[in-house]
């Protein structure tokens, strides 16, 4: 038995292909051995910038003893969580119900047709603080395999249904609440923690879905605590930008220092929808450090974005980002004092004798002052010195959709040219680079290979993604594209018999259950994602059919809202949108008007920009916006939509009934604020 990881592009499979554990990626041929010698499976699953999963692979797996045991009695299987989303939520689910915890590294045993019977996370290498060992895990695992099998194996059909019971849920009966959203939104507004923000006790996760409902639904205050403590705090790099994947305690001061593509690319948008509900510069400051920063660091020169940045470096977690005193004296000379107390760092520290940078004071309510500015480029470019975190470099289709969304409405508020180009060539890339010769979407690019299936998640962000990236530059190849996205995702993903979305395609390796994603997690639940994106479509093409399936999600999901309203933030903005009705703008300009965009690649000429602005100047989650030269009729909305007299005029509409045409923008401004109303 050898390990088998070399030919993996995955950067977390790579990690473990030296190892003396004969790992094995996921496949029949795993299943097959295991069945053929009688042995149970050790599933691992973890990904590239996970701490613990480090820890682990220096402590057990890189150990010879441990790893001969591994081979000898069971068939060793990694598996990238990132990669394989299905195979995770499957035995995560079946380990959080057997030992009450979850998290990653997550160590499961299998049988050998894949059902699990006993798990964990992380185990140490020796008995401590009342954990187990891994090799005492391993032995009473095999002991039980060895005394009581047939118990074991009786149990699969019990495991099995418990683990697919949740796509059997079917969709009641009766109309959806219209009030729900507001009640939900007042449930989240009374669950925020007004002192420290997020919603409850350490660990603290960033709920950008929850806030960005939130903020469309007027509790802004709610909300906007927990905006500045993130900004003000270590969870955010206060010298490049970026988020980092969750803090440790109750305060966003000590974060779990990895960099997550995704958290960033929501985080982004939620800080740009901030400060266009409330006007607050520092709002701003953060999404534009944020996006500059996925810019800087995670841009593949192919045109898609990097999956994350490890937490350690040198071996220690958060090594590359914390500081000492001495280090910022030694970076700053004179200037020191300043910087140390403005970024709060003390000689005790925060983890490990190294203090996080943050702001004790607070967030200023604009951009840092000048003088700290400077200070700060100062340190960054210290700290560019050190050895840095390493790069998970692999390409995951729908976290680069997130980041698609992101900039291409941060472009077009913003007038940031570079945004949008890079959301054009990142769409593009997606497009061009991420789909099989049957023209069908995988989920995962490296060094110039895509592979594996695309899963729901990955079809409904880049269906929202298109859409967000058509209303940011109104390119009719774009609209069409998501229209295509869309009808495979119905086609593919639907479940006939009772409504919604599976996970998986129904040409997918078949596991031991299908499942329905269901909440946030912390990106958005994809199911939620494809009802929102469906809504969207169905507003601007008027085709009732979308609106249908849509509805068919809204309506097996609503109820769970109650439990924890912080976990369905994207789902209550579907519902939000449901019940709105969905606020239709078309923007008509004539066809020989000058349509030299001021962004490259977005027709959209001068003449229409004002237009344009207004429609964006806030944050209208139910709008959704058309734009083209007279004669367009891609999207449908634009159908029979023309200028007035011979200047730009636009159409706001609702269920595709529209009010006479403006081309005054203030006068726009008074009907959309209107429809909020």
């Amino acid at each position: 038995m050898s390990n088998r990881l070399a030919e993996e592009t995955s950067p977390y499979l790579l990690q473990h292909k030296d190892n003396p554990v004969a790992w094995q990626p996921w496949g029949p041929g795993a299943l097959a051995e295991a069945q053929e010698r009688e042995v149970p499976i050790l599933l691992s699953v973890g990904y590239a910038a996970c701490h613990w999963c480090h820890v682990m692979e220096r402590e057990s797996f890189e150990d010879e003893k441990t790893a001969a045991y591994m081979n000898e009695h069971f068939v060793p299987v990694k598996v990238d969580r990132e990669e394989r989303p299905d195979i995770d939520s499957i035995y995560m689910e079946a380990v959080q119900s057997i030992t009450g915890q979850g998290g990653w590294p997550l160590t499961a045993f299998l049988d050998p047709q894949g059902v699990p019977f006993h798990g964990g996370t992380y185990f140490p290498p020796d008995t401590s603080r009342g954990m187990p060992s891994f090799m005492m895990v391993m032995e009473a695992v095999i002991k039980a395999w060895d005394e009581k099998r047939d118990e074991i194996l009786a149990q699969s059909g019990d495991v099995r249904s418990r683990l697919g019971a949740v796509s059997l849920i079917g969709a009641p009966e009766g109309d959806l609440d219209p009030e729900l959203p507001k009640r939900r939104a007042a449930n989240l507004a009374e669950q925020a923690d007004m002192d420290l923000g997020g919603f409850g006790p350490a660990p603290k996760f960033p709920p950008a879905s929850a806030l960005d409902f939130m903020l469309g639904q007027g509790e802004t205050a709610a909300a906007g605590v927990t905006l500045d403590r993130m900004a003000a705090g270590g969870i955010f790099d206060q010298l490049a930008g970026g988020f980092a994947r969750y803090s440790v305690d109750d305060r966003w001061l000590v974060p779990h220092f990895e960099k997550m593509l995704y958290d960033n690319a929501l985080l982004a948008r939620t800080y740009l929808r901030a400060w266009q509900t409330t006007g607050r510069d520092r709002y701003r400051w953060v999404a534009q450090k944020t996006l500059d920063w996925a810019m800087a660091e995670m841009l593949d020169p192919a045109g898609g974005f990097y999956a994350s940045l490890d937490a350690d470096s040198e071996g220690h977690e958060g090594l590359f980002y914390t500081w000492t005193p001495a280090e910022i004296e030694e970076a700053l000379g004179q200037d020191a004092g300043e910087a140390i107390e403005a970024f709060g760092v003390t000689a005790e520290g925060h983890l490990e004798g190294r203090s996080v940078l943050h702001l004790p004071g607070g967030a200023p309510p604009d951009e840092i002052d000048p003088g700290l500015e400077e200070l700060t480029d100062r340190l960054l470019a210290a700290r560019s010195a050190r050895i840095r975190p390493d790069l998970d470099d692999k390409v995951l289709s729908s976290w680069n959709s997130l980041m698609i969304s992101a900039l291409s409405e941060a472009g077009a508020v913003l007038g940031r040219t570079d945004y949008l180009e890079a959301a054009q060539r990142c769409a593009d890339f997606i497009w061009n680079g991420m789909r099989s010769p049957q023209g069908n979407l995988l989920r995962t690019w490296r060094q110039g290979e895509a592979r594996l299936n695309a899963y729901l998640e990955d079809h409904a962000f880049l269906l929202e993604a298109l859409l967000d990236l058509y209303q940011a530059c109104f390119d009719p190849v774009v609209f069409d594209r998501a229209r295509a996205v869309a009808e495979t995702m119905i086609d593919r993903f639907s479940d006939p018999a009772r409504g919604g979305f599976f996970t998986t395609s129904h040409d997918h390796e078949e596991l031991i259950a299908r499942r329905k994603d269901v909440g946030d997690h912390p990106i958005p639940a994809s199911s939620s994602s494809a009802a929102l994106g469906l809504l969207r479509l169905a507003a601007m093409t008027g085709e009732s059919a979308y609106r249908r399936k849509a509805e068919e999600v809204l309506k097996l999901l609503a109820p769970a809202t109650s439990r924890q309203p912080a976990a369905f933030g994207h789902l209550l903005q579907a519902l939000a949108f449901y019940h709105s009705g969905g606020a239709e703008l078309a923007i008509a300009w004539p066809a020989d008007a000058d349509a030299e965009a001021d962004r490259p690649g977005c027709a959209v000429p001068a003449a229409a920009e004002p237009l344009v602005a207004e429609a964006r100047r806030r944050y209208r989650p139910n709008l959704v916006i058309a734009g083209g030269p007279d004669g367009s009729s891609t999207p449908p909305l634009m159908q029979d939509r023309t200028s007035l007299e011979g200047q730009p005029a636009a159409y706001v509409c609702q269920s595709f009934t529209c009010q006479a045409p403006v081309n005054d923008p203030a006068e726009l401004g008074k009907e959309l604020d209107a429809l909020d109303q």
